[in-house]
């Protein structure tokens, strides 16, 4: 005996490239052997991936997967689309059909207005009586000209009226492509009921087009930076995610699963390139559903300067924050609140974590590029989540000042975060010596520069500071650089003559840099790289 039972998505685990679909059903069955069918079910799950379980007095004896053909999508929404795109399609064959009719007429006009104008003038030479009547029949046959003009302005109006309503369809459209294919899948349940009563069925299975990504808000209130991780999640599966329980894994699943073992890796000796082939000249051408949430129960309006005064008193708000669960090699969150997703690639956000880090903040200018001021903050990850790499919007109290990227993040890994520009640091760069020489016969060039840096501080309080330049570097005998002046002393510098200064600078001071160097260059060599 085969029954059908309606199972509705109950839970739904996100994956950042696919997901896993749990639906549950009940059902009534009758002693012995019974064949339970679940479904529809989307087209694009893997066949690999349905599983079967439940409770009740029944044994799992196997599930196959049907596919079912349909004439027209089960989807209400998509049939609803289709037929008032045919309807529009429809409307506008007849416009068209409309408009040809009305052209046809409007050439006939033209044309027996053509042969009246002889008329006319045959007729002004015969009398007054005829001449009269030409001209009422030309009034006639102007009016039904214009009338005729109207009508096709209106058809061509219609018509474009329509072409936009079946453009807006047919992207409503192109969004339920997943839902789309008429095309379902039913699962087919084999079980062996041992005793008439109720059985729950849950069928869970794998799907492809859809998946989960992050982003942040980064927010800095003093020296404490605020973040908070968000899951977007996206599908086109072809079926609607209601209210449910919904999980958000960082488990990156593959097909296979192979260690990998290298291969041999072997030294040989150079050999020269074979003699390019000859060839003769030839010319060749060619072209390049959940359940509704309960109704609020009805306050009393409250009088305005109680309410303010309400909220003067109250707490913030908090960002309710999903509920984690590490596994060995992946961490699976489950948000706050149920959240639906549907098919049609609308993005989802669901609230993850919200951590409060302490930063090390400091101001990062590298002046011989750009005179832009950068607020930079080191914090450590004090969590124990590992945070995948996502965009993040930076904001300064309320203010959004800059957007930025975050890379992937391990506990107790420390991470430089830029956190926009700020003009309130101001910074001059200023040549302050320029000499140089023309190489004679026998002698070298000499080319001597030296360079003044202000940075100035109104932010209003004390800031830490940290200031780059830096030398060129020769990678030939024949070029030497010569350090003439560096005041104060940097505190780092590398050998591809990056130098560092670290400075605390308070309200309203200055702090002034020195930079100056000298290169020379042998006789018959001619710089490249040079700039000022």
């Amino acid at each position: 005996m085969q029954n059908s039972i309606d199972a509705a998505i109950v839970a739904v685990t996100v994956y950042p490239s696919q997901a896993r679909v749990t639906r549950r059903g009940r059902t009534t069955l009758e002693a012995g052997d019974q064949v339970v069918e679940v479904g529809p079910l989307p087209l694009r799950l893997d066949a690999d991936s349905i599983r079967v379980s439940g409770r009740g007095p029944a044994t799992v004896l196997g599930v196959d997967l049907v596919l079912r053909r349909r004439d027209k999508p089960s989807d209400t929404t998509v049939a609803a689309v289709t037929e008032e795109r045919r309807r529009l399609a429809a409307e506008s064959d007849e416009i068209e059909d409309a408009e040809t009719v009305l052209r046809q007429r409007q050439a006939f006009l033209i044309a027996l207005g053509e042969r009246a104008t002889g008329a006319y003038a045959r007729a002004l030479a015969g009398g007054d009586a005829a001449a009269e009547s030409v001209t009422a029949f030309s009034a006639t046959m102007g009016g039904e000209l214009a009338s005729v003009l109207a009508g096709i302005r209106d058809l061509q109006r219609r018509r474009t009226e329509v072409s936009d309503r079946i453009a807006a369809l047919d992207r409503q459209l192109r969004d339920l492509d997943g839902k789309r294919e008429p095309d379902v899948h039913y699962a087919s349940i084999a079980l062996a009921v041992s005793e008439p009563g109720a059985v729950e069925l849950d069928v869970s299975y794998q799907v492809s087009g859809a998946g989960w990504r992050s982003t942040y808000d980064v927010r800095l209130t003093g020296d404490t930076l605020q973040l908070s991780w968000f899951g977007l999640v996206e599908q086109s599966t072809g079926e609607d995610w209601p209210e449910c329980e919904l999980a958000l894994s960082t488990a990156r699943t593959s097909g296979t699963a192979t260690i990998p073992d290298p291969s041999p890796w072997y030294l040989d000796p150079l050999l020269p390139p074979p003699p390019p082939p000859v060839y003769a000249s030839r010319s060749y051408g060619g072209a390049p559903g959940g359940p509704p949430p309960a109704p609020m129960a009805a306050m009393p309006k409250a009088q305005p300067a109680m309410l303010e005064a309400a909220l003067d008193l109250a707490a913030p708000m908090e960002l309710g924050q999903a509920r984690a669960e590490e596994g060995a090699t992946a961490a699976t969150y489950r948000p706050a609140r149920p959240v639906a997703v549907p098919a049609d690639g609308t993005t989802a956000r669901a609230a993850i974590s919200v951590l409060d880090l302490a930063a090390r903040l400091d101001y990062v200018t590298a002046p011989a590029g750009s005179t832009d001021v950068h607020l930079r903050a080191v914090a450590t990850n004090s969590s124990g989540h590992t945070f995948p790499p996502g965009p993040a919007a930076i904001f300064h109290e309320a203010d959004f000042v800059s957007r930025t990227a975050l890379q992937t993040w391990a506990p107790g890994e420390e991470l430089e975060l830029a956190l926009g520009l700020d003009d309130r640091v101001r910074v001059e760069r200023e040549l302050t010596k320029r000499t140089s020489t023309k190489a004679t016969l026998g002698s070298s060039r000499r080319r001597e520069v030296e360079y003044r840096t202000t940075i100035a501080n109104y932010t209003g309080r004390e800031i830490r500071l940290t200031v780059l330049d830096q030398l060129p570097v020769s990678r030939h005998d024949g070029i030497t650089v010569r350090e003439t002046a560096v005041e104060p002393a940097p505190a780092e510098r590398t050998e591809l003559g990056v130098l560092t200064w670290r400075a605390v600078l308070p309200e309203g001071q200055q702090y002034v840099l020195r930079l100056g160097y000298r290169v020379e260059t042998g006789k018959g060599i001619e710089l490249s790289g040079w700039r000022e």
